[in-house]
């Protein structure tokens, strides 16, 4: 049950994710089991030389570094439009994306590395967590509304400073096939700071398809749903950078919001778009019909 009444809330479910997507065998899970394991543990020895380096040589070796882990846990990136989500270095700008995955935060930053804002639960995950939080992740307390304009501020000085900051704007995960309304809040720091918001679509595919495989949603536990993306055969995590929205298209934040959601639904939908709920709405009819 939600702490209040504003808590997002996604209808996914268990049902929403594909168990029928093609697999690899055991032999490859086990690989990639190993390799993934390898790659995490050698974060201990990548952090010391990523907070030595400085400029663009950080950025470089902390994308690399995300890169492999992805492609460890057998996803490949494919990122469409712009190669890093600052337009102008030095410049603040406030990324927002859809959210399916705890892979969403690897292939955000297999881009390019960015601080973000993730739930306080994240920072419990076993060395995920450890790696997520040296990489300046902000945390938010979903449940304490009384905190979300100290988060704001936060935020707010981060972008000023020229910090690329990230947030998924449904405040929840969503199954890929539909997603949430845009939460406006956060946004307010992206006004508050004069600065463009990046809107980002993250989309998980399999053979060219939209897959659910790698959602993170209903019951699941980080385990459960490590075991199952280590399963998929040709999983691709894409990245779609779409053009920036400039601070002063838009008057004031729940406009600012809509307006980031009507062009990442554009990418994700095509130019009929289709409001989420109506799209999640049919995935449940037609399963009921199965």
């Amino acid at each position: 049950m939600s702490a209040h009444p504003w808590m997002p809330v996604s209808p996914c479910g268990d049902g929403c994710v594909d168990h029928s997507s093609a697999r690899v065998g055991v032999v490859r899970v086990v690989l990639r089991v190993v390799g993934a394991l390898v790659v995490l543990l050698s974060g201990i020895l990548v952090a010391p030389a990523v907070l030595v380096a400085r400029g663009r040589t950080r950025g470089v070796l902390l994308r690399s570094w995300f890169r492999v882990l992805l492609r460890s846990f057998g996803a490949r990136l494919r990122v469409v439009g712009a190669p890093e989500f600052q337009a102008t270095p030095g410049r603040g700008v406030l990324v927002v994306s859809n959210h399916v995955s705890w892979l969403d935060e690897l292939a955000i930053d297999a881009v390019q590395p960015i601080r973000m804002v993730a739930k306080r639960d994240i920072r419990s995950w076993p060395v995920l967590g450890w790696l997520i939080t040296l990489a300046r992740t902000v945390y938010l307390d979903r449940e304490r509304l009384s905190l979300l304009p100290g988060t704001v501020a936060e935020l707010a000085t981060a972008l000023r400073s020229g910090a690329a900051v990230g947030i998924h704007a449904e405040g929840t995960t969503w199954c890929g096939l539909a997603s949430g309304r845009y939460r406006p809040a956060l946004f307010q720091a992206a006004l508050d700071a004069g600065v463009p918001v990046r809107p980002v679509v993250l989309r998980y595919a399999q053979e060219g398809r939209t897959a659910t495989g790698a959602a993170f949603v209903g019951s699941d536990t980080l385990v459960d749903s490590m075991r199952r993306v280590l399963r998929l055969r040709g999983l691709v995590v894409e990245v779609h950078v779409l053009d920036e929205v400039a601070p002063g298209r838009a008057a004031g934040r729940r406009a600012l919001a809509d307006l980031v959601q009507q062009e990442s639904e554009r990418a994700l939908y095509g130019d009929v778009l289709v409001p989420a709920q109506r799209v999640h709405a049919a995935l449940e009819a037609r399963r009921e019909a199965v």
